[in-house]
């Protein structure tokens, strides 16, 4: 029985094709990670390559697109997150010798004592890593 070429054909195509996309991907996952940095720059950064990854593949077609797309995000990215940052700080004041500190759990889902008093803040609708402020001493916790 004699095999079809086309088929041999289609199946390195399907395999390059599976590699660009796994390429795309891992670009795309390691961004994520790198996006549980504590800063709005390393999270900026992180979603920016990403997206620039993801748009960058999209438009190409193969890894390079992905590359530059992903490099062009971080650094878009980083600069939005520096610009959050500021702001940030402008309002808040700069944050105190290693960083803010969390606030513990209440027993109760959504519900969380601050790290400063014994009061308990209902943090339902503030996401993880939110700021808060104690309205007790005025100094600001984050949400685990």
């Amino acid at each position: 029985m004699q095999r079809s070429r086309g088929c041999a054909v289609q199946s390195v195509n399907e395999r390059k094709l599976m590699t660009k996309n796994l390429a795309v991907w891992v670009l795309a996952i390691s961004a994520l990670i790198l996006s549980s940095c504590d800063t709005p720059v390393g999270q900026g950064a992180g979603w920016g390559a990403a997206t620039g990854a993801i748009i960058g593949a999209a438009a190409t077609g193969n890894v390079r697109g992905a590359s530059i797309g992903a490099a062009a995000g971080a650094a878009a990215g980083a600069l939005t997150g520096k610009i959050v940052q500021e702001n940030q700080a402008a309002r808040y004041g700069p944050p105190p010798p290693g960083g803010y500190p969390y606030a513990r759990w209440a027993g109760t889902p959504g519900f969380y004592h601050s790290p400063y008093t014994e009061r308990v803040y209902d943090l339902r609708g503030v996401p993880p890593g939110g700021l808060t402020r104690d309205v007790d001493t005025g100094r600001l916790f984050r949400k685990p």
